[in-house]
C-alpha cells in the first residue's frame, strides 16, 4: 500500500516527532515502506536575512543538522527500516509539500500539538497548511 513514506521533524522540537515517529516506523515495517525523514531550515541565503549572518552560515547550519539527523535516526529508527535522511530549505509546510512531490511519496505523516505560538494564528499550523495543500495522503498523529 505504502512504499515511501515521509516524516517531518524538528530536531528541537520532540513534539513534531515523539508520537508520529513510531506510527511512521509501524506503517514502514508493515508495508516494507522506506522512511523519508524531513528537516525544515529556514531559507538563510535571502538578502533580507542573509546579512545578517556570515557567509557560510548555511552550509555549516546543513552540515550540523546533517550529523544531528543521522545520531536521530541510529537512536531512534530500528535497522530494519530503510530511512533516508533530507534536509531543505524555506517554509515547513512549503518543503515539506515539495519534497513529497519530488521522491513521489505515497504518505506524509505528521504530528499536531496544540501549543499555540503568534506565528500560528497568523499563519496557521504546518500541518493544517499540509494537509489543505498536500495532493499526497497525509495522516495527522494526535
Amino acid at each position: 500500500m505504502y512504499q515511501k513514506i515521509l516524516l517531518p521533524v524538528d530536531l528541537n522540537e520532540p513534539a513534531s516527532w515523539q508520537k508520529a515517529l513510531p506510527t511512521a516506523i509501524t506503517l514502514c515495517q508493515t508495508f516494507g515502506a522506506s522512511l523519508h525523514l524531513v528537516t525544515v531550515l529556514p531559507e538563510f541565503k535571502m538578502p533580507m536575512v542573509g546579512a545578517y549572518f556570515p557567509k557560510n552560515f548555511s552550509q555549516k547550519a546543513h552540515e550540523a543538522i546533517k550529523e544531528a539527523q543521522h545520531t536521530f535516526i541510529k537512536e531512534n529508527v530500528p535497522e530494519d527500516v530503510k530511512v533516508q535522511s533530507v534536509i531543505v530549505d524555506g517554509s515547513p509546510w512549503e518543503a515539506i509539500i515539495k519534497v513529497g512531490k519530488k521522491i513521489d511519496a505515497d504518505l506524509i505523516v505528521m504530528a499536531s500539538h496544540n501549543k499555540r505560538k503568534f506565528v500560528d494564528y497568523v499563519l496557521g499550523p504546518n500541518a493544517e497548511h499540509v494537509v489543505h495543500h498536500s495532493k499526497i495522503s497525509v495522516m495527522i498523529v494526535r
